[in-house]
């Protein structure tokens, strides 16, 4: 029987044609434990979370029929609404016993859905959440547009709110999203990027969103600032570890459970930490192959070359290691909590941590 911390073989069967690719990452043992979910926090924030879904609905509205038509398409597609919930429970949390909660949760939903449709244009993808992209059904004019107007409708929400902080820690997060979209552009098909610089990209345009999302809910309670920090730094925290896992994902999950084909990151030659730690280790020949496929994107039709980057993957331990490092954050996350009491909130954002990371098997 293996003990606590005996590491053990995790296998992912993927296809690739009709070819299985067999992925083995070494854990640690997570028999025995409960399985991480979403279930403490749905139920922690589902009244306010309907009144937030309102919220949207009734901000979406515009007498331009398309815009509330595309909006509706991408925030019904499915997502688990993260960051307006994490705006919820930090907010009890904190406990918060107004509404202002709501329209804020509103408006880091539409900040987050006017990226996502940004992105899809700029990754030219055709699929979001298992469905037809925006942009696939209706072009990129009116998808950047759309994008627009949700990201000017947050701002009306920030403003309704009459927080002057409010209003800096949302607005300065929607720059430093802008920031990261634009440094990811820079680093996009080169192979030399440093761990370093994906991390400044992972910052700005996924966990500066989680951060603010959740130190609002300090603010809104009215709260000492040591708590408005330690919120942030669980956010950040918890956000990098969240994308950390996404890079993951996409070498190793199936099309149904992330709403896209395995290995889109790879033909689209971005570079994620996965891709990093196995071009730093590989020889020559394995990074003049990293450089074929991802710099020039020349790849094989029958995903013949998916296929190999997954064997050098594997043989690195790259995807491996970028889970260990997706736990390094997610126990500073953790620790930032420690300054609150134990409540049935503290829980759930701390079982939020767990599902993040655990995604990865």
């Amino acid at each position: 029987m293996l003990g606590a911390a005996e590491p053990y073989e995790a296998r992912t069967d993927l296809y690739l044609g009709e070819k299985p690719v067999a992925i083995v990452v070494k854990l640690e043992d997570e028999r025995g434990k409960k399985t991480a979910s979403l279930d403490a926090l749905s139920a922690l924030v589902n009244d306010d979370l309907a009144k937030v879904n309102v919220a949207i609905v009734d901000r979406m509205h515009s007498p331009v029929a398309l815009i509330p038509q595309l909006a509706g398409h991408i925030i019904a597609a499915g997502g688990k609404r993260l960051r307006p919930m994490l705006t919820l429970a930090a907010a009890k949390l904190c406990g918060h016993t107004g509404q202002r909660h709501i329209k804020l949760a509103a408006c880091v939903e539409f900040i987050h859905t006017a990226t996502l449709l940004h992105d899809d244009v700029v990754d030219e993808s055709s699929l979001r959440r298992g469905l037809a992209s925006a942009n696939a059904v209706w072009g990129n004019k009116p998808s950047v547009l759309v994008g627009d107007f949700l990201f000017s409708r947050s701002f009306e929400l920030m403003v309704e709110d009459g927080s002057l902080s409010v209003l800096a820690i949302l607005s300065h997060a929607s720059s430093v999203i802008a920031e990261g979209e634009v440094l990811q552009l820079i680093t996009a098909n080169d192979t030399t990027t440093s761990e370093d610089s994906y991390m400044d990209v992972i910052r700005a345009k996924t966990a500066a969103l989680f951060a603010a999302a959740c130190q609002i809910g300090a603010v809104v309670a009215d709260r000492p600032k040591v708590e408005e920090e330690a919120l942030e730094s669980y956010g950040l925290n918890l956000g990098i570890a969240f994308q950390l896992i996404d890079d993951v994902l996409d070498f190793s999950a199936k099309q149904e459970k992330l709403g896209k084909a395995i290995g889109d990151d790879f033909r689209e030659g971005k570079i994620t930490l996965p891709v990093i730690l196995a071009f730093r280790r590989g020889d020559d020949e394995e990074r003049a192959f990293w450089r074929r496929t991802l710099e020039d994107l020349d790849q094989s039709e029958d995903d013949a070359d998916l296929h190999h980057a997954l064997t050098l993957m594997e043989r690195h331990q790259s995807l491996a290691d970028t889970v260990k490092r997706a736990r390094h954050y997610g126990s500073i996350a953790r620790d930032a909590l420690g300054i609150f009491p134990d409540s049935p909130a503290k829980s759930a954002l701390v079982d939020i941590i767990d599902f993040c990371i655990d995604r990865a098997y």
